[in-house]
């Protein structure tokens, strides 16, 4: 296959360094730097997103890999006139499931088929094999598997359902996330308070042997905790918080009672206003998994 790929940030440029040992990729970012190093991995460059349309053979498959939102919106409206019956466009990023129908129904109008991708895996997925939950037409979804099988790991897609449906399981995925870390926050701020000189990294180390909590982000733990035992370069501030009250806000409407997500989403918010180790070991955490950014200690 020959794709386009639009958006090379830190995700982004590793999907596309993984994609290229099957498919043929022509690239493009508003960041020219960043579409020079596609090219060096063996990209063909796009100089716009008009460019990128034109050279694609048809039916085109153009994957999306930018921030939810106004970029998406912006990205489909300059690809629009240029897309016919038969092409397909995948979102790839963290965009809301409604939005992604309300774009899936705009873009039928024209033939063109819209796949809401949730990618999950951080920077270590995007490199060795991400996971990948897809929602919308079924035909769509067969005819792009051997793009999917590039960048997933083996069995590490599935097909979840019409329009939506991909990005609402990576919602839910986020808001299960997010209690996950704070728990291991408020578990390791207890091991740094206990009358005891405990060796946190080592416990993790421990724990992720055998133990029922063991876990990647366990893992990640110890690998930031082996750097900085008390995580004191970092701030416990933690960013992030746009797919979890997604999550909070679709389960009040739905009546699911989410308590543990709700309050993870709300601490949140709280390593804003103060610093605490708990943040600092779910902004750790997020920094190992995703490369997202943390505010340093001062």
């Amino acid at each position: 296959m020959k794709i386009g790929f639009v958006g090379l940030g830190r995700m982004g440029i590793r999907m596309v360094a993984r994609i290229l040992t099957v498919h043929e990729v022509v690239a493009y970012d508003i960041n020219p730097k960043a579409v020079a190093e596609a090219g060096e991995l063996g990209a063909e460059q796009a100089a716009s997103l008009e460019d990128l349309a034109s050279v694609l053979p048809s039916p085109r498959v153009i994957w999306i890999m930018v921030p939810a939102g106004a970029p998406v919106e912006g990205v489909i409206d300059s690809l629009e006139p240029a897309l016919e019956d038969g092409d397909t466009l995948i979102d790839g990023g963290n965009s809301h499931y409604k939005d992604s129908v309300r774009r899936a129904e705009r873009l039928q109008a024209k033939g063109v088929s819209y796949l809401d991708v949730g990618t999950s895996g951080g920077l270590e997925g995007a490199e060795k094999g991400a996971n990948l939950t897809v929602g919308g037409p079924e035909e769509a979804y067969r005819s792009v598997i051997p793009l999917l099988e590039s960048v997933a790991r083996p069995d590490g897609y599935l097909y979840c359902g019409p329009s939506g449906a991909g990005h609402y399981v990576k919602m839910v995925h986020n808001g299960i996330e997010y209690a996950m870390l704070q728990a291991l926050g408020e578990g390791f701020e207890m091991l740094r308070s206990a009358p005891y000189n405990l060796d946190m990294t080592a416990i993790a180390r421990d724990w992720n042997n055998g133990c029922v909590i063991r876990s990647w982000m366990l893992e990640l733990l110890g690998d930031a905790l082996e750097g900085d035992p008390r995580l004191e370069t970092l701030t416990g501030e933690v960013g992030g918080g746009e797919t979890g009250r997604w999550m909070v806000e679709a389960a009040m409407e739905l009546g699911v009672p989410t308590p543990s997500i709700a309050l993870s989403l709300l601490m949140r918010y709280r390593s804003r206003q103060e610093d605490t180790f708990t943040g600092r070991v779910v902004a750790a955490v997020r920094r190992e998994f995703g490369g997202h950014a943390v505010k340093e200690a001062r």
